[in-house]
């Protein structure tokens, strides 16, 4: 956890360093600052659980092979509003970079434009796309899945057949915008795993053993038969979140024609990104309009508890990437820990980027 004797860093030094570490492991630089930037941008908005938390593990990957070090996604159809790529198990963030950069004039040109992704690698925090689409004037959806893996039950069931599946959503306000950055279960793997290393257990029951019995232990994840994560809803309406899981597969999976249909091919995702171009369709001051009176009406809702206003979706992560860009970064002591084995075969200090 952190708090205020938590040491900072330097954002632009946090960058460098992501980037050496991953060309030190083999990754085209291109690739690595892209990388790098998007997991340190993961940090910036408080997602430090999808942010320079996944270094170690793509570092692991990239050495084991897991992870492709270069080459470029397939295109295995093409249409002008809808396109399917073979990621080839590239780096996520790249390809999700390139997939943005393609969507964009297309969207502008058609209105709307999709790209799925088949057999990509992990792309890390959903929420640092999102700030694409508030500085394009679009509206992005974009959800994904990990056919390689299962750990979430569907509703009623004690066998995982989900990944959590995240799915997240952003637009630009007059003043900011909204970036929802939310899974179809209660809470994800990354914090699954970070609380069973530390020996901690979750406020609430979000998880059930293989008997089906509730439990806030993430230690069930891993036993043997191992338990799931619920879905969002819990176990009296977690049909909620069964449904967005099944949206999100239908979505990645199913459009891509590639999931769990298919063997597992090791840690990586099924991407889906559609953007909209506000323009299109009632035009960006509607939208406008409509949207900052939306969020009028949220943040100026009486609160339940008058020291928690209500805020809209991604409105902390953006103060929070403000204040840390200018002020340092605040890291998980979990981070250090885990990149120090690679640091010393690698040559290189997270201690050197702190303030």
């Amino acid at each position: 956890m952190t708090d205020a004797t938590t040491p900072r860093y330097r954002a632009d030094a946090l960058i460098d360093y992501a980037q050496a570490m991953l060309q030190k492991a083999g990754l085209a630089a291109p690739m690595a600052d892209v990388v790098g930037r998007t997991l340190v941008e993961g940090d910036l908005l408080g997602h430090d659980t999808h942010g320079l938390a996944l270094l170690a593990g793509y570092v692991k990957e990239l050495e084991s092979g897991g992870m492709a070090r270069e080459g470029a996604p397939t295109v295995l159809s093409d249409r002008p509003a809808a396109v399917l790529w073979d990621g080839h198990r590239l780096p996520g963030p790249w390809l999700m970079d390139r997939a943005i950069d393609l969507l964009l004039p297309r969207a502008r040109d058609l209105g709307t434009a999709t790209l799925v992704i088949r057999r990509s690698h992990h792309i890390a925090c959903l929420a640092v796309y999102l700030l694409r689409a508030l500085q394009e004037d679009m509206l992005m959806l974009l959800a994904c899945s990990d056919p390689n893996a299962a750990s979430v039950a569907p509703f009623g069931g004690t066998q995982a057949v989900f990944t959590p599946n995240p799915l997240a959503l952003g637009f630009p306000l007059s003043a900011g915008g909204v970036m929802v950055d939310i899974s179809a279960s209660v809470t994800t793997n990354g914090m699954s795993n970070r609380k069973r290393a530390a020996g901690e257990t979750f406020a609430e029951n979000w998880l059930i053993d293989a008997s089906g019995k509730p439990s806030n232990d993430p230690q069930v994840l891993f036993d043997a038969p191992p338990g799931t994560i619920l879905p969002v809803g819990g176990q009296s309406h977690g049909h909620k979140g069964y449904g967005l899981a099944l949206l999100v597969e239908s979505l990645t999976a199913g459009l891509a024609g590639h999931g769990r249909a298919d063997a597992p091919e090791g840690w990586g995702a099924t991407v889906y990104v559609t953007l909209h171009d506000l323009h299109a369709f009632g035009g960006k001051e509607a939208f406008l309009r409509q949207m900052d009176d939306i969020a009028q009406r949220c943040t100026t809702n009486a609160p339940v508890d008058a020291g928690k206003p209500v805020r809209l979706p991604g409105q902390g992560g953006l103060a929070r990437r403000d204040d840390q860009r200018k002020n340092g970064v605040r890291l998980h002591a979990s981070i250090a820990a885990a990149l120090m084995p690679l640091e010393g075969r690698h040559g290189l200090s997270l201690a050197d980027a702190m303030l």
